[in-house]
């Protein structure tokens, strides 16, 4: 891996020097130490992770670094940056605890992971006011454990919408699945378990381990019962059968858009410039749409989850880094690292600086503060993928039908049932 040390010296670009002092003031009870309450200046080395994209001269960590020095002048900080992307926070952290960085961006599905080795700290009181301030409820769950207590920063969402060719829809007509497949052509990757819940939450009641997500004995189930249930099988028979409806398999949609086969798709931010380069000025995106079970309207849910700062409590210099990981995912820095890099932020406030034409920054703002649910970070929730896609691809290859949808759909429920971990 790249390393580099880095010693700050310079005063911060005036983007950075505008960050918000609330965001690193006292850390509550989150890290105690440092020699600044006694007076003078603490000499603090800070150890970084974060994805490549992050760092270099001029980059964003760099001018986040900058700035909190200037915000905190009872410290002088020796930066050690390592390249440690989110999704990797928690192999690097199982390979080496003692290795780990003092502040680190991490998936929110690796959070159980990190709580296990003791290597994520909780937020202290102003810390987590923060959060919750910032963030749609969402969010905040995303960053919490099952003990209730907060532990990271969130600083982007990770969910999927839609995207789609404006001169074959209108704004109007996205909002309803049904209204679309009426004028066009559709691809949505129905035997995907990440897509396919999308219909069952809101259609069926589907609950995954509780209430909030966090019990594996209590399964997976149709709180609405499998009648509704049915109903929505019902329904996603029909959907597969429509002549206007293909199935996006291992990213063919996105081919399909770009050959002129199909008029939408679902999928996140990062098609897209691809969707962009595939649609030209027609290029659209919109938050999840509704469908109509049984004459009445059903909001389509995405899973959602997040990128969020955490600090190590096992760090030389916890409170310094405790600070400075709340820095990280404040307004002013959520915002500059989507002015220098296009990150989407998760901050509520921030909604005015997305640029008019970012229309998939919007959607995907959208879809997490009204049609999303959180995604499980339990380790019982692996149990979903494979059954869930296996009855997607049911539907799919025509095994289940209409007559069938309710014996299906009665045993697909008594398996979601029975795992628990």
């Amino acid at each position: 891996m790249l390393m580099t040390w880095k010693k700050t010296l310079g005063l911060a670009a005036a983007a950075a020097v505008a960050l918000s002092m609330s965001a690193c003031g006292g850390s509550g009870d989150a890290a105690k130490g440092g020699a600044a309450a006694k007076g003078g200046t603490e000499n603090v080395i800070l150890s970084v992770w974060s994805p490549q994209e992050d760092q270099g001269d001029g980059s964003w960590l760099a001018k986040m670094e900058e700035a909190f020095e200037k915000a905190h002048s009872e410290y002088k900080i020796t930066w050690k940056n390592d390249v440690v992307s989110e999704g990797d926070a928690a192999k690097k952290v199982k390979e080496d605890a003692s290795a780990a960085a003092d502040v680190y961006m991490f998936a929110n599905d690796q959070l159980g992971a990190l709580q296990d080795v003791g290597a994520i700290g909780e937020l202290g009181e102003n810390e987590a006011k923060q959060v919750k301030e910032q963030n749609e409820e969402s969010m905040v769950a995303s960053v919490t454990g099952t003990d209730g207590k907060i532990y990271g920063v969130p600083f982007t969402s990770n969910t999927w919408f839609m995207y789609y060719n404006s001169s074959k829809f209108s704004a109007d007509d996205v909002k309803s699945l049904d209204a679309m497949l009426a004028k066009g052509k559709v691809s949505f990757p129905l035997d995907n378990g990440w897509y396919i819940q999308s219909f069952f939450t809101k259609g069926a009641g589907l609950t995954f381990f509780g209430d909030k997500s966090d019990d594996a004995s209590k399964g997976i189930t149709f709180a609405d019962g499998d009648e509704a249930a049915t109903a929505v099988t019902k329904y996603l028979v029909g959907l597969a059968s429509n002549p206007n409806f293909t199935n996006d398999a291992e990213g063919s949609g996105l081919g399909a858009l770009k050959a002129g086969d199909t008029d939408a798709i679902f999928s996140g931010t990062w098609d897209a410039e691809n969707v962009k380069e595939a649609l030209g000025s027609n290029y659209a995106a919109a938050k999840l749409p509704t469908f109509k079970v049984n004459g009445k309207d059903v909001q389509m849910d995405a899973f959602a989850g997040s990128k969020a700062v955490a600090y190590n409590p096992n760090a030389k210099n916890a409170k310094a880094a405790a600070q400075f990981a709340a820095f990280l995912g404040s307004t002013e820095a959520q915002k500059a690292h989507y002015e220098m890099r296009g990150i989407v932020p998760t901050d509520k406030s921030l909604a005015s600086v997305i640029k008019a034409d970012d229309h998939a920054a919007k959607a995907q703002m959208e879809v997490i503060s009204g049609t999303s649910i959180l995604q499980p970070t339990i380790s019982a929730m692996g149990s979903w993928w494979d059954p869930a896609a296996a009855f997607g691809k049911g539907l799919v290859n025509k095994e289940i039908t209409a007559d069938n949808a309710g014996a299906k759909l009665a045993d697909w429920s008594k398996q979601l049932a029975e795992m628990k971990g």
